[in-house]
């Protein structure tokens, strides 16, 4: 029988949910978030939510209305472009609109009073005006006007402004700037990783250094590209309207979305059914770029009306779609130019093109509109820049060196995987690369047993019913393989803590009890685009190493600090260094103040008592709305920062769940209590891990991990059958041993032992044989001379079961 339809007061008690990192972020009936008001900011006020809502604040993924095409839209490029044209005539028609639109700004402007205002540096140094005793002035001063009062130098070092606003000028109104709603790339940076600046400064915002100030400025801070990430994600936006300027002029692409990454930039375009890109595309590109920049084209940035925003972009059907659906009617938005670009932005910039000295194009690929495979086909070129050329070439060292390290070559290489169309994002582990997946996961129920973890299996299917309960179907449907089950509608589990969440509440539970520590290492799926796969590091087939923590409020110190122990020991042992940032309570928070103020408290305890005060960072306001975290960024061989173990506090799920336990209280009403439910991962996916190791140790696998470990060679084929009893001895002790039996001349056979990374070869010859031993070699080609048989494999014993690199 199919379910009952819902009544109205059903659907007012509906979930909704916002994603983070690992978790979930949801609404429970009768318990909802605060959400942004639309509500018209009034001028002055720089304290108000407009500011740390709607200002000009970098990677923020967009929290208004998706794209969406309607039936039969699917494909809207159309003849927008047949043939790759240099130089189309609508370049010149925007541009003279843009004209058009940029004098009726100005008119605006004229309207405006600037009034003398005060500028406080980060050292607490308060400046009021110019050297020559110009004062500073709202609608007239910008950053870069401030910065030359204290050197020349640092004005032209520095990429972009971050403002935070005591006030605003009365005449300056947030809805008139263009500044209410959505940055319309947001979604793209947040996935390219681009860190969300507000929450790292919060009620900043980023200003481009030559835009007038608008309002008395009680912090302002000038970044340099090599000293902060919001000056780094700036350069590399610009950056990337410079390669849309050169797509344009040189083959009359019809762009659409072109945003920094946390590395670089990119910009999708379309170029019909037969413009895609070729290698050969790269060095135009590269040299239109580089006279770009020589020109030292100002970016000049508009705000437009969304009539005036269609007028501007008439013709590209993407744009238009993403005025139609992102731009409320009634409201305003920005674009800039720079040359004979136009682009929908939100910004800033840098000041010139100039600035970018050094530029490449690093690749291309094909890709849909919105990563949604049913709509049109979009060719997508990525780059690289920087202000020096010196730093491009160590970039492009240091590619080479990440090249020969990718997980997906070396997987290859050494035959550890396979993919398959036949199930795409899932892998298929080959015998050698099942070795180090299960080493992986062996290593850590190693710890569970150590560490007081109980392991449970959970389903992996269930009915939505249960992803309704937890919050995540309303809006991490589309995210999760659904299917018809007797009329009811059923689920693959993308997570494991709502299963949890049952077994804790299947048993009267007792204070006794707690902790309860549940490990879990179900299989989970995932259905990510097929646009989004990405060897092993993005995929929709993978194993966590889930561990749940149900405890008490006073045990929560102790747990967390046991969970610290636990992440130290585990990236300890794969030689990697780590940071701890304490992410507390948010704006959005749910639960009583005082319950998060002990929780952040015990967090803050459970660090000290880790590493001391010194040794973390707090970031206010980054936790998650059920509770506080702490973010663990790892680091590996080449200094890339990797976010794989967490642990979150969670007070909501519990609460969803209705789970209690039987406290020591006597009097009615305290003789129950909601457990603290803590979410913690060492490893996170298995999967992502895998690739995280293989490019951190670059394929040389340590003894204790590697699929091959010990290659025994014989000299000759006399000595075949002592080789096959000294393989015995080391298979019976379990380690992964091969005898080399071909024809193959001695160093061949070393060679390729080497080039197939086995940690030793044995070398076997007369002596070894009469002697009882053998000869040790290893991958680097160390020569260790030899050893009685017992003697070698009593070594390889400490050298795997002490995790020895």
């Amino acid at each position: 029988m199919g379910k009952a339809k819902k009544s109205k007061s059903d659907e007012k008690q509906s979930l909704s949910l916002n994603a983070t990192s690992k978790f979930t972020v949801i609404d429970a009936p009768g318990v909802t978030q605060p959400q942004p008001t639309a509500t018209t900011t009034n001028a002055g006020d720089a304290s108000t939510s407009g500011t740390d809502a709607r200002q000009n604040l970098r990677a923020k993924a967009s929290t208004g209305p998706r794209i969406k095409t309607g039936a039969g839209q699917n494909f809207i490029g159309g003849d927008s472009f047949t043939t790759r044209t240099k130089e189309p005539s609508w370049l010149k028609t925007r541009d003279d609109t843009f004209k058009t639109i940029q004098s009726r700004r100005r008119a605006e402007l004229d309207t405006k009073t600037p009034v003398a205002i005060a500028v406080t540096m980060p050292d607490g140094k308060v400046l009021t005006g110019a050297k020559d005793g110009t004062p500073f002035q709202t609608w007239v001063t910008t950053p870069y006007d401030v910065a030359k009062t204290i050197s020349q130098g640092l004005a032209d070092s520095c990429v972009v402004a971050r403002v935070t606003y005591s006030s605003y000028a009365e005449d300056y109104s947030l809805e008139e700037d263009g500044m209410v709603g959505d940055d319309l790339m947001g979604d793209a940076m947040a996935d390219g990783g681009v860190e969300d600046s507000s929450k790292k400064s919060p009620g900043a915002v980023l200003w481009d250094l030559t835009r007038p100030l608008v309002g008395p400025v009680a912090k302002l801070e000038l970044l340099k590209f090599d000293g902060e990430s919001d000056a780094r994600t700036t350069f590399w936006h610009s950056s990337a309207h410079m390669l849309g300027e050169a797509l344009e002029k040189l083959w009359g692409c019809r762009l659409t979305i072109g945003p920094p990454l946390k590395g670089g930039f990119y910009y999708d375009c379309y170029m019909g059914a037969s413009g895609a890109f070729r290698e050969e595309d790269y060095k135009p590109v590269e040299e239109l770029v580089q006279k770009i920049a020589k020109q030292k084209q100002k970016f000049e940035r508009l705000v437009v009306t969304k009539a005036e925003a269609l007028e501007l972009f008439a013709g590209n059907p993407f744009k238009e779609q993403i005025i139609r659906t992102k731009i409320p009617d009634g409201t305003r938005t920005t674009v800039y130019k720079c040359g004979d670009l136009v682009d929908l932005c939100r910004g800033p910039h840098v000041s010139h093109t100039g600035k970018v000295k050094a530029f490449a194009a690093t690749r291309h690929s094909a890709t849909q509109w919105l990563g949604d495979t049913d709509n049109d086909s979009l060719q997508r070129m990525y780059g690289i820049s920087f202000p020096d050329k010196k730093m491009l070439k160590v970039w492009k060292e240091n590619q080479e060196k990440a090249k020969a390290r990718d997980h997906r070559r070396i997987a290859q290489a050494q035959s550890l995987i396979m993919f398959h169309d036949l199930s795409p994002g899932s892998a298929f582990w080959l015998p050698h690369g099942t070795r180090i997946y299960n080493t992986l996961i062996n290593f850590i129920k190693d710890q569970y047993w150590k560490r007081g973890f109980t392991e449970v299996i959970t389903p992996n299917i269930y009915n939505l019913d249960l992803w309704h309960q937890s919050g995540h179907a309303k809006h991490y449907k589309d995210a999760m393989f659904c299917f018809d089950v007797e009329g009811q509608e059923f689920a693959m589990k993308p997570m494991n803590c709502p299963g949890h969440c049952l077994m804790f509440g299947g048993s009267l539970r007792s204070y006794k009890e707690l902790p309860i520590r549940t490990a879990d290492f179900g299989v989970l799926h995932r259905n990510e685009l097929s646009g989004a796969l990405s060897g092993l590091t993005r995929v929709r087939r993978f194993q966590q190493d889930d561990g749940h923590i149900f405890c008490r409020e006073d045990q929560v110190e102790e747990e967390v600090l046991g969970s610290l122990e636990f992440m130290k020991f585990v990236y300890n042992t794969f030689g990697m260094t780590y940071k701890l940032e304490l992410s507390t309570r948010p704006k959005k928070a749910l639960g009583e103040g005082e319950l998060w103020d002990r929780a952040e408290a015990a967090l803050a305890r459970a660090m000290d008592a880790f590493v001391g005060r010194e040794n973390w960072k707090e970031n206010p306001g980054d936790g998650a709305f059920y509770g506080p975290k702490i973010d663990i960024k790892v680091m590996d061989a080449m200094d890339r920062v990797h976010q794989c173990a967490t642990i979150q506090l969670d007070f909501q799920l519990p609460i969803r769940f209705d789970l209690k336990y039987k406290t020591d209280g006597k009097v009615k009403g305290e003789d129950w209590a909601r457990p603290v439910m803590v979410h913690r991962a060492m490893l996170g996916s298995v999967e992502r891990m895998f690739a995280v190791l293989c490019e951190h140790y670059g394929g040389k696998w340590p003894l204790w991990l590697s699929p091959r470990q010990v290659s025994i060679i014989p000299v000759h084929k006399d000595w075949n059958d002592y080789c096959s009893k000294v393989r015995d001895r080391l298979y019976e002790e379990r380690f992964h041993v091969d005898v080399d039996l071909s024809r193959a001349t001695f160093q061949k056979k070393v060679r390729n032992a080497q080039i197939a990374q086995y940690n030793f070869q044995l070398v076997v010859g007369e002596n070894e044989v009469n002697n009882g031993t053998v000869n040790i070699r290893t991958r680097e080609n160390e020569v260790k001379g030899e050893m009685k048989v017992d003697e070698m494999v009593a070594m390889l014993k400490k050298m795997r079961d002490t995790y020895e690199k």
